[in-house]
């Protein structure tokens, strides 16, 4: 019987030596989810930010200031300005 004791005593050690290391384990990967969860937190709102950033770069008037400022572009004269038609596919090219 004392060999019984025994045997059910270590079976107990080693099972609650196994609940443990497996609530070790848990706690373990649950702290390294939330880092992780918080780094995505983090990288979202620094995407929002470069969204933010990216349409006010490219609005209109900056894109013509730039335009004006360091590639000297101007506006062209609306008497010089012509209208290119599209031709036809069958190769008349005038009106129909």
């Amino acid at each position: 019987m004392l060999r019984f004791n025994m045997a059910l005593l270590l079976a107990v050690m080693l099972c609650s030596l196994g609940v443990i290391t497996a609530q070790h384990k848990a706690r373990k990967l649950f702290q390294a989810l939330e880092a992780e969860q918080e780094h995505a937190r983090g990288l979202d709102v620094e995407y929002g930010q470069i969204q933010l950033e990216l349409s006010t770069w490219a609005t209109h008037p900056r894109i013509e200031k730039i335009a004006r400022e360091r590639l000297k572009m101007q506006t062209p004269d609306p008497a010089k300005v012509v209208v290119a038609r599209e031709s036809s596919p069958r190769g008349g090219g005038g009106a129909k």
